[in-house]
């Protein structure tokens, strides 16, 4: 029964991609509870360290048998690492530092639509009006829940050198995104293993960095409480779970599932760190399970011909 249970969920993307998500957003109200208990690059390597070092335990014999595999495109594992694992979420801390949190999230809405253009441009396929819709419609949830359904507060963003930072960090992880798309015929466990070991190559001279300038912090006990639920839950299974989840319906319509982060989050900072639920909280739910809806009920990507409902 529980074999059985395992093959649904792990044949299910929706539930993937919703449990995926959820972990990004406990990522999160993890960063907010890192605040003075370890610095944000230190919690960049820990995690991605940990992660290959649980890989390498019990999945080293395959990850040889399979090393041939990706012979020829370590480079492009080392940019998916680099890119999508280290390069996102450093980008995410550097721009923390000078724009607002409202700012931040209203700019990661873009993200979806950077991975629907980019399979466009890449992929050759092209969306229905239907799918378009539900991507605008799930954008516009997620700005009314970061901009706490103010008109006034949403129409206040202002470009500043935070939000350009922020919007190369959104460009970073849908490029991410889209590159899932093209990986090589792997399990999700063993690809895993591989973008592990590459951010954790490439964190490390961000780390030194930090070190540099003074503002690195080694955890406290409190601190490694945070590192291991980090690199087990979104930066292990999120990341395993998310992939299945390309692998079952693509990266576009997989990205559109980006867009749960800040709703679970909410949810997260209310039952976690006591905030008050408000309308617009379920406002923004049915408006972005309607738009995941609508773009999965419209036809399937198709190649050569602009689809119109």
């Amino acid at each position: 029964m529980i074999f059985k249970f395992a093959n649904q969920l792990y044949n299910n993307a929706a539930v993937l991609l919703c449990l995926a998500t959820l972990g990004f957003a406990g990522n999160t109200i993890a960063g907010k509870l890192a605040v003075g208990e370890v610095s944000p690059m230190m919690i960049v390597f820990l995690r991605w360290a940990i992660v290959t070092l649980l890989l390498l335990s019990f999945h080293w014999k395959k990850l040889l048998r399979e090393i041939m595999k990706i012979k020829k495109r370590l480079i492009w594992i080392l940019l998916m690492g680099g890119v999508g694992l280290t390069g996102f979420n450093s980008l995410f801390y550097v721009a923390a530092q000078y724009t607002s949190s409202i700012n931040i999230g209203i700019i990661q809405c873009t993200m979806p639509g950077f991975v629907v253009l980019g399979t466009i441009i890449f992929h050759k396929r092209v969306v229905s009006t239907i799918q378009v819709l539900g991507l605008f419609v799930t954008m516009l949830a997620v700005i009314i829940i970061v901009g706490e359904g103010e008109l006034d507060t949403i129409l206040s963003l202002t470009g500043n050198i935070g939000d350009l930072i922020m919007l190369a960090g959104c460009l970073f992880y849908a490029g991410y995104n889209i590159g899932l798309g093209n990986r090589p015929a792997l399990d999700p466990l063993t690809m895993m293993a591989f973008f592990s070991f590459a951010a954790l190559i490439t964190s490390v001279p961000i780390l030194f960095i930090e070190f540099l300038v003074g503002s690195s912090q080694w955890p406290t006990a409190n601190g490694w409480g945070i590192v291991i639920y980090v690199a087990l839950i979104p930066a292990f299974l999120s990341q395993v779970f998310f992939m299945r989840g390309v692998d079952l319906i693509g990266p576009g319509e997989a990205g559109l599932y980006h867009n749960l982060v800040p709703i679970f989050t909410a949810v997260l900072g209310i039952s976690i760190l006591g905030e008050v639920l408000h309308v617009f909280h379920v406002v923004s739910l049915f408006l972005v399970f309607g738009g995941i809806y609508a773009f999965k009920s419209a036809k399937k990507y198709k190649r050569g011909k602009i689809m119109d409902t």
